[in-house]
């Protein structure tokens, strides 16, 4: 798609997404590149603006990652985070030292209201620092615009050559006026329009996809989550008969939910789709069983789908192109996108086995965040209850069976979750809560039931909110609405007599449990 856009260098910091976010939010597109992509492939995208992230490093030691002074000489403005405002520094001739006092948390900052980057924000402004450096000595050619009572460059600018570095971190929600700074910076420095609409989008990939598909024939992976939903109404206006969708049900979905798919998508369903739906629940608990490492259920569980596509490829006859719900955090996670670790490996971003019969993947959606695939989706006159629906992993109720996977604990799991989703829904709280689920621990304890005692599994509830699944908290659920679940899920699942409510905020944690 030939747009203007933005490009995140990330240096393994912690908020690299949320930064592409905040990017977006300002209707600029934004994408993430490793700082070891080279500077020539830079220029190719012609950028109208870098951000460089921030990172764990420290700048001028010898194997610290880092970048080439020639990106500060293109005529792009750039604008450095934290370790990209101290790498900016330390690569232009600056000083960057070890911090008398390290600055962490909320913290008061006075700014230069005359610099273009603090337009419209107030003089005294609270901005979320996190760092041990700071910035000593600012390079030949920059001002100082914004210090704190510990930090004397808490920013500095070369108006001239449009070069920013900001101390803190201003994509995270903590510093009130951040969004307000990245705008100043895509919008105003940068000089971008702002024309990156989800109508738009969505056009342009109906219309790519029809241009890349041709006369082909396309199979896509339909699990009824929002994101494979979304992919599949977006092929089928593309390309209509042309898409066959396959619902594999795993025997791993939330109750009912295979009937439930199949209600929406099947013949009987508004969207006129080739729907096939395959039965191999005993196929994946088979090839599950003895299983407990959290990364090889997700492989098993990602390969068996692809053999069940392979063969169902083979009774469809020649299948050009696979489809893929994958979204940009997938991407992202995946180790493609950036410098973060691999966290996950079940999205099969990247390509598929050696053995797989596809042309090629299309993945439409593979450059959105959540809440844009829910814009998408609604652009497409998706319905609202399918477009807010719960998020559900891949792999399934596979990653929220702590350890082994049997039809057992299946069934204990799909019970519990679905008296907890059923009495947050009678609470009135199912639309302000990002997401919640019951996990089933692998943690087994002695109760008392009636007169009996037991030594049953404890169910984990999971409440977060979130606006892009980057980073989350723990849902304040109101105790009573707690109390009610555990008793019901201790009265009417057999197999569980301990409820636990998880406190985890991402980081550290992760929202699913595996």
């Amino acid at each position: 798609m030939n747009q203007e856009k933005v490009i995140v260098i990330d240096f393994g910091g912690q908020y690299n997404q949320l930064v592409a976010r905040r990017v977006r939010e300002c209707n600029v597109y934004c994408e993430i590149y490793s700082y070891k992509t080279d500077i020539e492939q830079i220029k190719a995208m012609n950028p109208k603006g870098i951000i460089l992230t921030g990172g764990p490093n420290s700048c001028y030691e010898a194997d610290s990652p880092t970048y080439t002074s020639e990106l500060f000489d293109l005529g792009i403005p750039v604008l450095g985070l934290c370790y990209g405002a101290q790498l900016m520094m330390h690569v232009l001739g600056g000083k960057v030292a070890k911090a008398p006092v390290r600055e962490y948390g909320k913290t008061e900052v006075y700014v230069d209201k005359t610099s273009p980057l603090f337009a419209d924000v107030s003089e005294t402004t609270i901005c979320w620092m996190s760092h041990f450096d700071y910035i000593s000595k600012v390079a030949d050619g920059f001002r100082i615009v914004a210090h704190t009572a510990d930090c004397p460059v808490a920013a500095a600018e070369n108006g001239a050559k449009k070069l920013y570095a900001i101390q803190f971190h201003p994509e995270v929600l903590h510093t009130k006026e951040g969004s307000k700074m990245l705008y100043n910076f895509v919008r105003g420095i940068c000089g971008c329009a702002g024309t990156w609409r989800m109508d738009s989008f969505v056009e342009n990939s109906i219309k790519e996809i029809r241009e890349k598909v041709g006369g082909g024939k396309v199979l896509c992976a339909l699990s009824g989550g929002v994101d494979s939903s979304v992919a599949a109404v977006m092929l089928a206006k593309a390309i209509g008969e042309q898409l066959t969708c396959v619902f594999v049900d795993h025997g791993l979905l939330r109750k009912n939910e295979g009937d439930e798919v199949e209600e929406v998508f099947g013949p009987n369903g508004p969207y006129e789709l080739n729907f096939i739906r395959v039965n191999a629940q005993e196929r994946f608990y088979s090839k599950l069983a003895g299983v407990t490492e959290p990364e090889r259920k997700r492989k098993i569980i990602g390969e068996e789908f692809i053999r069940v596509f392979e063969e169902e490829a083979k009774k469809i006859g020649a299948v050009d192109f696979l489809v893929q719900g994958t979204i940009y955090p997938d991407v992202v996670e995946s180790g493609l996108g950036g410098e973060s670790a691999v966290i996950k490996s079940h999205h099969n971003v990247g390509g598929l086995p050696d053995c797989v019969d596809f042309k090629e993947i299309i993945e439409p959606l593979r450059n959105l965040f959540k809440d844009e695939v829910r814009k998408a989706g609604l652009e497409l006159g998706i319905p609202e209850k399918l477009v807010f629906r719960q998020p559900f992993p891949g792999p399934g109720l596979g990653i929220r069976i702590i350890g082994e996977v049997t039809a057992e604990k299946v069934r204990i799991v799909q019970d519990a979750d679905a008296i907890y989703r059923e009495e947050i829904a009678k609470a009135g709280l199912d639309k302000s809560i990002g997401q919640y689920f019951a996990a089933l621990t692998n943690m087994r304890s002695v109760g008392v039931m009636g007169d009996e005692r037991t030594y049953d599994y404890a169910v984990a509830l999971r409440a977060v909110n979130t606006v892009d699944f980057m980073t989350a908290e723990a849902a304040e659920v109101p105790f009573e609405v707690l109390q009610r679940v555990m008793s019901r899920i201790i009265n009417e699942v057999r197999g569980v007599n301990r409820v636990m409510y998880d406190l985890t905020s991402k980081p550290p944690g992760t929202i699913e449990f595996e």
